[in-house]
């Protein structure tokens, strides 16, 4: 018997979703979520640019929960715990790309899931690309070592062509780069990757005296236009993020995120584009990561290549979803769950 799904919005990784659930003979879409009045009454297919599902998108909630699905895939940019309570409380299990891998950093909010879980016999869970996938392979990779002094992963970027100032802004981007709120401001931005460094943590077993976040900035020395946004001179263009998982003085886990825009940085950070794992122990284990295009992709512009960012960010929760639905109430991470297999996608 297939998994009946509820895709939660349609924008750029929702498609993604909706195209992966329609393919796949495991899952059944049975309703769809619309964030914008626009999007009411359109056929899922018809906004993820596939033939028609079948499955009009409304934003009627309670009719969705009414369906009584067995998972909603949950892709807003960003996390909304009234909204995720909402569904989980209705024994709805959520797997979400939206900035949450453990809820470490909602305070009381985590709480609320908890209860929503408990209340709903329901299960949350979060992944993505990084965090989420990345941290499952550095997992995977520290297990070929019988002694581990350090997990480091980093991600580099240049997102000068990555259009969208809502998810870049909280980071600190835009800032004037002597404003003194500017770390505080990182730290709230990027706080999911510390969650991650918590996944990685209780991975290995390590019990983490504190996780902190350090950063570094470099402005442009010129007005940086962007399209829909501009960066004006001597504002932040890029961010050193170091998030670390700390057991006393020594750095045990090290989550690094360096992302910058443009050619006039001021320090111009050298990178290497992609994710980088290094297990330092014994043995020491280097691995990268990169996404390329198959042979027979068409792209035409740099949105066109974007679909694989949104493939990579989706795929991970859709791989887990029969998983996630056989797993006991509460949140569970990478870690309380069975591997997830990439099954049903051989054509």
């Amino acid at each position: 018997m297939s998994i009946r799904v509820v895709q939660w919005t349609t924008g750029n990784v929702g498609q993604r979703s909706v195209r992966a659930i329609a393919i796949n003979p495991d899952l059944e879409l049975v309703g769809c979520y619309a964030w914008s009045d626009d999007k009411v009454g359109r056929d899922a297919g018809e906004l993820s640019g596939i033939d028609a599902l079948g499955v009009a998108a409304t934003d009627d909630v309670d009719a969705l929960l009414a369906l009584k699905p067995d998972c909603v895939v949950y892709n807003p940019m960003w996390h909304d715990t009234d909204e995720v309570v909402r569904i989980l409380e209705a024994g709805v299990n959520v797997v979400s790309t939206a900035a949450f891998i453990n809820g470490r950093g909602l305070g009381a909010d985590r709480d609320r899931i908890v209860d929503a879980c408990a209340r709903g016999g329901s299960t949350m869970f979060g992944t993505g690309i990084n965090p989420g996938f990345v941290e499952l392979l550095a997992i995977a990779a520290a297990n070929l070592c019988d002694r581990i002094d350090k997990v480091t992963i980093h991600e580099a970027a240049d997102s000068t062509l990555y259009d969208s100032p809502a998810t870049e802004l909280p980071a600190g981007f835009a800032r004037p780069v002597d404003d003194p709120e500017l770390p505080a401001m990182t730290a709230h931005g990027t706080a999911v990757f510390g969650e991650a460094v918590a996944l990685v943590g209780d991975a290995i077993g390590v019990e983490l005296d504190d996780i902190v976040c350090e950063a570094e900035y470099a402005q442009t020395t010129e007005d940086l236009d962007l399209g829909s946004w501009t960066i004006p001179k001597g504002c932040v263009a890029g961010i050193k993020a170091s998030w670390q998982g700390r057991v006393g003085d020594r750095t045990v886990v090290e989550l690094n995120v360096t992302w910058k825009k443009g050619t006039t940085l001021d320090p111009d950070w050298p990178i290497e584009q992609g994710h980088r794992i290094e297990i330092d122990g014994l043995p020491t284990v280097h691995t990268t990561l990169h996404f390329l295009p198959p042979p027979d992709f068409q792209a035409e512009t740099f949105q066109d290549f974007m679909v694989l960012g949104m493939i990579i960010t989706a795929m991970p929760a859709i791989n887990a979803i029969p998983q996630v639905v056989a797993a006991p109430p509460g949140i569970a991470t990478y870690n309380d769950l069975p591997l997830p297999l990439p099954r049903g996608w051989v054509s």
